[in-house]
């Protein structure tokens, strides 16, 4: 049985519990409901967790309660104190330079100009762990990605959002298992 850190990206306070920047938290929050799970504070991680059994491993959810670009704080407590190498290490982040709707599952790569996945990267010193990556689109312009980020998406895209957050929640088991071509090979269909 093997240990597995979820890492659900976004910034804590209620200012920006509805904003594009906490799809990673959204995520979590869905799968937290599925499992009939509730997430309790854990200073020492810096963050909110659930520790639950899933498909014969045990999984650690996590939520940094730091802002978005101390992320690696958070991942990086938790994953060396459970001794949690990063292939099993699966972080999920909005993503600009996707659509609305659009979930994509990738390991590796750099950090695209994310602040969260720059400070992981920078804390856990690889860029080898698993990525979801959650379209949220992008403004157009970026000198408007800051406010884009922080802001509430439209209905419509939030319920883009929403889609691909169940999308990306029905390959967990086959990323778990390791069986990461199939989990990708579905989701990319989509």
């Amino acid at each position: 049985m093997a240990n597995w850190l979820i890492a659900g990206l976004g910034n804590p306070g209620p200012q920006y519990e509805h904003t594009r920047h906490n799809v990673g938290f959204w995520w979590l929050d869905q799968l937290a409901e599925d499992l009939g799970s509730t997430f309790s504070v854990e200073t020492k991680f810096h963050g909110q967790l659930i520790q639950c059994p899933f498909s014969g491993h045990k999984l650690f959810l996590l939520k940094p309660l730091v802002f978005m670009n101390r992320s690696g704080q958070a991942v990086s407590a938790l994953a060396n104190f459970y001794k949690i190498p990063p292939s099993n290490i699966v972080v999920i982040h909005d993503e600009l330079d996707l659509p609305a709707g659009v979930a994509r599952l990738k390991r590796g790569g750099g950090h695209g100009g994310h602040n969260g996945l720059r400070d992981i990267i920078a804390c856990i010193g690889t860029k080898d762990f698993l990525r979801y990556r959650l379209g949220i689109s992008h403004p157009g312009d970026s000198r408007q990605v800051s406010n884009y980020v922080l802001s509430k998406p439209s209905q419509p895209d939030r319920q883009l959002i929403r889609t691909a957050v169940d999308d990306s929640l029905k390959v967990l088991p086959d990323v778990i298992s390791g069986d990461l071509e199939k989990a990708m090979h579905w989701l990319h269909s989509q």
